[in-house]
């Protein structure tokens, strides 16, 4: 495991949202506080607001490809092309891997928004879920293909 991808789980472990968890580990690199990354990235936790809808962990892995290598010309649509392939290989790559990039998939639930209530963090809660391989591979991703 990388030493972000051990950041990212240890902020998940520390109670941090998904998106949160990925978004923080990566954030000196990415030259922003931590704050900042916790406020940016709180409602994509649970596939945005427990919506179920994309996981917050490819959420934030979206981000941060951004932060590193988004476009600002809005009328530069080589560019626009380039960094939306950059995003769906990222996309591709974490499906790959996971097997979705959908939250509710992910954890086998059916379709629809959830409860606004966050579950409660026990061991049951951990040993359940896939989210921790999916925050870890989120990170790894971030690492392999855009900080080497």
């Amino acid at each position: 495991m990388g030493i972000y991808s051990e950041k990212a789980c240890t902020n998940f472990k520390n109670g941090y949202n998904c998106a949160q968890a990925v978004l923080l580990a990566f954030a000196e690199v990415l030259g922003i506080d931590d704050v900042f990354a916790l406020k940016l990235a709180s409602s994509f936790g649970g596939g945005m607001g427990r919506l179920r809808e994309v996981c917050g962990a490819v959420s934030a892995m979206f981000m941060i490809a951004g932060l590193l290598q988004g476009y600002t010309e809005p009328n530069n649509d080589e560019i626009k092309a380039q960094h939306y392939k950059l995003i769906q290989n990222l996309g591709n790559e974490f499906k790959s891997r996971c097997g979705s990039i959908i939250c509710r998939e992910l954890l086998g639930l059916p379709d629809g928004a959830d409860s606004p209530i966050p579950s409660k963090r026990t061991d049951e809660y951990y040993q359940q879920r896939p989210c921790e391989n999916c925050i870890k591979t989120a990170a790894e991703i971030i690492e392999t293909n855009l900080l080497n």
